[in-house]
């Protein structure tokens, strides 16, 4: 259960990740400025914490295909967040929750093609997995454009929700750019598979994509920032979205997301995008004063559905890899048991 554990707590910090940037973002602090302090923060926070976890003793060998990996994971995830925070700026965190939540279909296709999850269509693995995703998908749509009648009234005050989840005029823009987005994010899980498999130290390689990303948003907002005020950090507003962003946004989600793809596989760190819908939906409610709604428990519903087939086909594929591996490792010991029974017939 350690890896679902993580996954949760990685998409209740990404949830309110999404509201935190979107009311920095929306008080002036542009999205490179967001990037660069996030990440910088992270770096700090890892930069250490690479060195007590992965002794070196007992980490790989930095290669140029290493050094060329992280640099392409840090170039992918900063792509994500330029065009992830653009989205959000010119939307909502709604939306950015909904089309999120195409990630784990681009992440399956593109894990197909890098033939990194098996495909056999007559198989009912394969069925779940695909069954699953679209249904998982389905649901979180459902979660978000369709409210219905409520179920549950909160005696919060809504107002500062209403303030961060307001859609603006650049709906489409901002929709654009999430889908985008989703792709950069579904690329940047993949590379990081491949990248964890030549390097297995997760802090190492989660430090190094922060690092990346620092230089490249500093590079970028020396070119394409012209007012330099956006890189304060007053009002307090967001020095504490920085903080919050650095710490559990950067360094703790992106470190835990990269350990669970190191030992699950990018389908399942995908999978956890729409289960991440039903806890803003909670978190709406508990928090943010918003109303439970019929469309809320019908999509969520769905969703758990969706994301339990998935896990189901990928349990019953790993069954049945550990047992063919067992079969293959039983085979020689019973020619060899064979043989010596041939031997023994045999002798006088």
């Amino acid at each position: 259960m350690k890896e679902f554990i993580g996954m949760v707590t990685a998409q209740v910090a990404q949830v309110l990740l999404m509201i935190i940037s979107k009311s920095a973002i929306a008080d002036g602090m542009s999205n490179y400025s967001f990037i660069f302090y996030s990440n910088a923060l992270a770096s700090l926070i890892l930069f250490p914490l690479s060195f007590i976890f992965h002794r070196s003793a007992n980490r790989p060998p930095l290669t140029s295909i290493v050094l060329f990996g992280f640099f392409t994971i840090g170039l992918l995830g900063f792509l994500a967040q330029v065009f992830g925070y653009s989205g959000i700026s010119c939307s909502s965190a709604t939306l950015a929750t909904t089309l999120l939540n195409l990630i784990p279909g681009f992440t399956f296709v593109l894990a197909i093609v890098c033939r990194m999850e098996a495909i056999n269509i007559k198989t009912s693995t394969t069925q779940a997995k695909f069954i699953g995703t679209v249904v998982s998908i389905t649901g979180a749509i459902i979660v978000t454009l369709y409210k219905g009648p409520t179920l549950l009234s909160s005696p919060l005050s809504s107002e500062f929700l209403n303030r961060v989840l307001v859609q603006p005029s650049n709906w489409v823009l901002g929709g654009t750019f999430l889908v985008i987005d989703a792709v950069f994010s579904s690329m940047y899980i993949i590379a990081q598979a491949f990248v964890l498999k030549k390097y297995p130290a997760v802090m190492v390689v989660m430090f190094a994509y922060c690092f990346v990303c620092t230089v490249l948003s500093g590079l970028v907002s020396l070119i394409v920032e012209d007012d330099l005020s956006s890189f304060s950090l007053q009002p307090n507003k967001r020095l504490f979205s920085i903080l919050y962003s650095g710490i559990f946004g950067s360094a703790f989600q992106v470190t835990v997301q990269a350990w669970c793809v190191r030992r699950k596989g990018p389908l399942f760190v995908a999978m956890f995008h729409p289960v991440g819908i039903v806890i803003s939906t909670l978190i709406g409610v508990i928090f943010l004063g918003d109303g439970f709604y019929l469309g809320s428990l019908l999509g969520s519903i769905i969703v758990v559905v969706g994301f339990y087939t998935v896990m189901w086909g990928k349990a019953k594929e790993e069954k049945i890899v550990v047992s063919s591996k067992l079969d293959y490792e039983q085979a020689p010991l019973l020619q060899e048991d064979g043989a010596e029974e041939q031997v023994t017939s045999s002798s006088p």
